[in-house]
């Protein structure tokens, strides 16, 4: 598997198998099926874990931690994750630690490679457009976050229970930006990467989401990016593998892509594919997060990655499509083929600026 740099740390291959599927966040699956995929995963050359205490509760943690008995691979790295809020300042530093040290006694591990802030960064003043009566359990202020927060992962990495910390940016597009700027940087974002630039329901707020943006912002300042949402959840793949109420974002997202599975099928490819092979061309993303939960899924990525990044031309069609499902007064069937190639111009370059 190809390698790329992740940021200023280290090299990481393009492929990073990510923590929900082996939780069940996205579909059933087994313990034993879990431990195989991880395994499995590692004999195809990934070397980094993304792992959460959120996913299932623990047990994509306690996955990893009986797949290889805390003694990791040579050249493996593991993350976790803490979705902080804004609890009371005096009081961040310990519930840090608190959820890190849980997170590496349940993996079996000393140290946490990365260490990610799990929160979605705001402006001091700001209240979400949903949820906001919760807020102070998932977001984190943007003061408490440079006063609190960074000094405390700091701390963290000088003591040698992590070897560097990030932070997930689907907080306010904005603010995500100015904590990429900030002179104290995190050394990753997890940045959304999907062909439709869509956060899904991780997005609570009314603002535009700019992924790309933060992508560009983050190789602006040397933050390496992980790229999430590759499928967004489900909505880019020929099916929605589990229940979800009709008002999901996810499911909205589905009716959306309908162009997109049309497109795939007349190519013969498989929408997830398709859609991992285009997150892995984007620019500026160093290594893709997987949500696989079982071995055929983990194998047919692989085996993605091995193909490269997706053909010129079909990128082409595909950014002309997501031109297209962003402009919300077209009604989705007056899409075809032919009007979505005509819109990236003769040339199959974006004629949009």
């Amino acid at each position: 598997m190809q390698t790329r740099q992740l940021g200023t740390l280290w090299p990481v291959s393009t492929l990073t198998l990510g923590g929900g599927g082996l939780g069940q966040l996205w579909g059933e699956t087994t313990r034993d099926e879990a431990v195989a995929t991880v395994r499995a995963a590692v004999d195809a050359g990934i070397t980094l874990l993304d792992m959460a205490p959120a996913y299932g509760r623990g047990e994509a943690e306690t996955v990893v931690a009986e797949a290889f008995e805390g003694r990791l691979p040579e050249g493996v790295r593991v993350t976790t994750k803490c979705q902080l809020g804004t609890p009371p300042a005096d009081k961040i530093a310990s519930e840090l630690e608190r959820r890190l040290v849980r997170s590496l006694e349940t993996m079996k591990v000393e140290q946490a490679d990365i260490f990610v802030l799990h929160s979605n960064i705001c402006p001091d003043d700001y209240e979400y457009a949903q949820h906001a009566e919760t807020q102070h359990k998932w977001a984190t202020r943007f003061g408490t976050y440079t006063d609190y927060v960074v000094p405390a992962m700091e701390s963290l990495v000088e003591r040698g229970l992590i070897g560097a910390w990030g932070i997930t940016g689907v907080g306010l597009p904005r603010t995500v930006m100015d904590a990429l700027r900030h002179d104290v940087k995190p050394a990753v974002v997890q940045a959304v990467a999907n062909l439709m630039d869509s956060p899904g329901d991780m997005r609570q707020y009314e603002e535009p989401a700019e992924p790309r943006n933060i992508i560009r912002t983050a190789k602006n300042n040397d933050v390496g990016v992980l790229g999430i949402r590759a499928v967004q959840a489900g909505a880019l793949t020929s099916a929605i593998d589990r229940v979800l109420p009709d008002d999901n974002a996810q499911v909205t997202d589905y009716a959306k892509a309908e162009p997109f599975r049309a497109l795939c099928k007349e190519m013969g490819e498989d929408p997830a594919v398709v859609a991992h092979r285009y997150a892995l061309g984007m620019e500026g993303v160093d290594s893709v997060i997987l949500g696989v939960k079982n071995r055929d899924e983990l194998k047919q990525l692989v085996d993605a990655e091995a193909r490269g990044p997706l053909e010129e031309d079909v990128r082409d069609r595909i950014d002309a499509l997501r031109l297209a499902l962003q402009k919300p007064r077209i009604p989705l069937e007056e899409f075809s083929m032919e009007a979505l190639a005509a819109m990236a111009g003769d040339d199959g370059k974006d004629t949009r600026h």
